[in-house]
């Protein structure tokens, strides 16, 4: 009976866990952060090969529209945004090859031919399968693997199935890796709450620290699910990491979208701007927490410190005075930020947080979010809604809305919590109810609060929300005598089991016959 349920319940689990559980048994001694460029990359030819044969049969049976088209002529591709694939690179003949020996060879060989054949992917494709340590034999399951991804029609293939399996991968790769994971994906839940919070329908979306382009995809989904047109938003972004940019550009690739204003130098956001021209409609941003070297010294006298000089030692008030200097007139940001950043008073950070509320008035939303929510570090976080359009008929515009979403979430594992889409919709829905007027907003204690600019000089500027929230109403009807009675309860239990597990074990240990000590 219970093999039965045990069966149904593998029969029910979503294909990309089934497709990750089948590729991890495969990793064998290679660790997450270099499979990961295996796989994915594997999953991303997969994709633009699918694409091409759809594109190839339609062109070769030249009926239609397509009536006198050639199938090996690469503008017929370019004219539909799908990228040409050259016969040594087509999974139907790397698949073919799966099993021999050189397999790895092929594949990297695959990726080189794509490059030379795609401008936009140059530099991009990883070249990684005739490595010693990955296993021709692995290789080849992993392709076989791969085949089964994606069946159907090729909206299926790049909107639903393809991309998803991207996506889930990304983030359990990341989860794998733990704390160097987090230097390329923010959690699906921060981020799907940022782009719920800002809904960037219409206009340029900016992310200058953008990873592996997580922030993009979620905003393309969102205008997708809220029958808006994708072409309305334009993406553009800047990594410093180059092996991280890659990543981005086959992610974006994969779901489709433009990723031609994603820009990759070494130097980062702050030496060398790849936008300096750019006034975004929408930032949305994960910049790393607290970063000592970013080349601080060297930017005393930048033009984008209009509300003071951040310190050379802590890059938070740098980013946060370069996403406002790149927004647009009426541009909102989202943005998250080391918990630390709304008390600091180090080197004049406070004095530019009180700028930017007394100066700028470019302050919307504070929320507190959650421990653990992050896979890179444990320092607590806050997200910050900055908007340039205040002053310009905001209902709110003397207020500021504080939210403490510290006890939202919840663990998946024992190191990582996530958002649940309830918590995502309570407070994206608050924010939405208190910033345009069109419902009705009220403060609840322990959870949110409309407080006056007035309010919050007077507190010296402290953004922390728990100081304006208050506590939580507790529940009249709470007995602490029946509470005290189940812990009781509860800790004799465990007491039981711990004296029942302690005997079990000096049985075992009576049972065991040690070995003589050698003379």
């Amino acid at each position: 009976m219970a093999k039965k349920k045990t069966t149904k319940q593998a029969k029910e689990e979503p294909l990309e866990k089934q497709l990750w559980k089948a590729a991890d048994t495969l990793r064998k001694n290679i660790d997450a952060a270099e499979y990961k460029h295996v796989v994915l990359g594997l999953i991303f030819l997969k994709y633009i090969s699918d694409a091409f044969v759809e594109l190839f049969t339609k062109l070769e049976a030249g009926e239609g529209e397509y009536e006198g088209a050639d199938p090996e002529d690469k503008d017929e591709y370019k004219a539909e945004n799908i990228f040409f694939v050259p016969p040594e690179a087509r999974w139907s003949f790397l698949q073919s090859k799966a099993k021999q020996a050189d397999i790895g060879k092929l594949v990297d060989a695959a990726m080189d031919a794509i490059e030379a054949e795609n401008a936009s992917l140059r530099g991009v494709l990883p070249k990684v399968f005739a490595r010693q340590n990955l296993d021709p034999t692995s290789l080849g399951s992993l392709i076989d693997l791969v085949s089964n991804i994606a069946l159907g029609d090729a909206k299926a293939r790049s909107a639903d199935v393809l991309g998803h399996v991207f996506e889930y991968f990304l983030g359990e790769f990341a989860l794998a890796e733990g704390k160097q994971g987090g230097q390329f994906y923010t959690p699906r839940s921060i981020v799907e709450l940022l782009v719920a919070m800002l809904e960037p329908y219409k206009g340029r979306v900016f992310d200058p620290c953008c990873g592996s382009g997580g922030m993009f995809v979620q905003s393309e989904k969102f205008v997708e699910e809220h029958q808006g047109r994708v072409n309305d938003i334009s993406i553009y972004g800047q990594e410093s990491n180059q092996t991280t940019w890659r990543l981005a550009k086959m992610n974006m690739a994969i779901r489709g979208i433009d990723s031609s204003q994603v820009k990759w130098n070494n130097e980062g956001s702050f030496l060398n701007d790849a936008h300096k021209d750019l006034k975004a409609d929408f930032i949305i941003a994960n910049p790393p927490f607290n970063v000592s070297d970013w080349s601080g010294e060297q930017l005393q006298s930048d033009g984008r410190w209009q509300y003071g000089k951040p310190p050379a030692g802590n890059a938070n008030f740098a980013w946060m005075q370069h996403f406002v200097y790149h927004l647009a007139p009426g541009g909102r940001a989202g943005v998250v930020l080391a918990k630390g950043a709304l008390t600091s008073k180090t080197s004049g950070e406070g004095d530019i947080r009180a700028a930017l509320v007394k100066e700028g008035n470019l302050i919307d939303c504070i929320v507190n979010l959650p421990a653990k929510l992050f896979l890179n570090t444990q320092i607590p976080a806050a997200l910050w809604f900055l908007n340039r359009a205040r002053n310009n008929g905001h209902p709110r515009k003397d207020e500021i809305l504080f939210i403490d979403g510290r006890n939202l979430g919840h663990l998946i594992n024992r190191r990582t919590r996530e958002l649940s889409p309830e918590d995502i919709q309570q407070i994206s829905q608050t924010y939405h109810n208190w910033r345009t007027g069109e419902d009705v907003y009220e403060d609840v204690k322990g959870f949110c609060a409309s407080v006056p600019l007035e309010k919050v000089a007077k507190l010296d500027y402290v953004m922390t929300p728990g100081r304006y929230v208050g506590l939580a109403v507790e529940e009249d009807d709470f007995d602490f005598t029946e509470r005290f009675t189940s812990l009781k309860a509860e800790f004799e239990a465990q007491l039981k089991e711990e004296a029942a597990l302690n005997e079990a074990i000096a049985q075992n240990l009576a049972r065991v016959k040690l070995p003589d000590t050698p003379k």
